[in-house]
């Protein structure tokens, strides 16, 4: 089981080997919404995205004798990207399964770190099947993309950074707004507040009609999504929430919030614009909630945690066309 000293342990850990992501003061969008709003730029973490923090825990907390012969991660690109990344400096091999619509910029990045990616057809295919398959075959390591006590541990690890980077900036509450897929990032960031200040709060953030996360927080119940595609934020399209990530983010997260994806662009162009940030779909889902969503936000202080850079040219484009409308 994750806690807090777990989180705090392997902060301790692998702190070394990451990027202390900027928290940055938005005077634009702190005018706009009518509250003080930092951004979290955990896009600028080494490989483009959070999921490296969680990569180092899973390796630092797993026996390395037991990764000798290889370790095993399915991944639309962030997750893929973490591990094989880690795995190259550990001189450990890595199989990646992705599905063959992931973004091309993402798989060509895995591939830079040496891993081997195997395809799949998100819709007709289960990763979860092929990977078992390997895995019995290989009789490698199987590190998973959020539902794992290591993986929480790790992407925790930047609610330590957070909280400790606000008490500078003489912040003492906020909601902070995550993107979520299967939740390992909003739960583990929910756990180091538990552990070290419960006056923040974490919102989910989702795509609309993808918004598993924030309807089984409403129904108290896991919940699946109907679709597996049909927007642009493919970092965070998962089927249902995670048994472990749902059971820590129905104690202490507050109700989510959802976004389009017409949303996510504006985000990403004001983000571009505004703090020279260049902030994937999945990444910029937080701001796109923030701005269309502030209604049901009630506190005088946000946090909006931008978790990916690693954005396809052709997706960035469109959001900059915004620029110019």
């Amino acid at each position: 089981m994750v806690d807090f000293s777990l989180i705090s342990n392997t902060y301790d850990r692998i702190h070394q080997h990451l990027v202390e992501t900027p928290l940055l003061e938005s005077p634009f969008l702190s005018n706009r919404l009518n509250k003080r709003v930092l951004i979290k730029a955990e896009c600028l973490q080494k490989t483009g995205s959070f999921k490296y923090r969680g990569s180092w825990s899973s390796f630092v907390n797993n026996d390395i004798e037991n990764l000798k012969k290889g370790v095993l991660a399915y991944s639309s690109g962030n997750h893929a990207q973490g591990i094989a990344a880690v795995a190259k400096q550990l001189k450990i091999e890595a199989t990646i399964i992705m599905p063959k619509d992931a973004p091309r910029l993402k798989i060509k990045n895995t591939q830079s770190y040496g891993a081997n990616v195997i395809f799949y057809d998100r819709i007709k295919e289960s990763r979860e099947e092929i990977g078992a398959k390997l895995q019995k075959e290989k009789n490698l390591k199987l590190i998973r993309p959020y539902d794992d006590p290591f993986v929480i541990a790790g992407q925790g690890s930047l609610g330590i950074e957070l909280i400790n980077q606000a008490k500078r900036m003489k912040l003492d509450s906020a909601d902070v707004l995550v993107c979520c897929g299967g939740g390992g990032l909003a739960s583990g960031i929910s756990l180091a507040f538990q552990g070290l200040s419960d006056r923040f709060k974490v919102r989910t953030c989702e795509p609309e009609n993808f918004d598993d996360m924030a309807r089984s927080l409403q129904q108290k119940s896991r919940v699946k999504n109907k679709a597996m595609d049909g927007s642009i934020c493919d970092a965070i399209l998962t089927p249902t929430p995670g048994e472990l990530t749902f059971e820590i983010l129905e104690k202490y997260a507050a109700p989510g919030l959802v976004a389009t994806d017409e949303q996510v662009l504006e985000a990403m162009a004001l983000l571009f614009l505004h703090h020279n940030l260049v902030v994937e779909p999945g990444g910029a889902i937080s701001l796109a909630a923030a701005l269309n969503q502030n209604e049901k936000i009630d506190s005088d202080a946000l946090i909006i945690v931008c978790t990916g850079g690693n954005v396809d040219p052709v997706i960035f484009s469109r959001a900059l066309d915004l620029i110019d409308a």
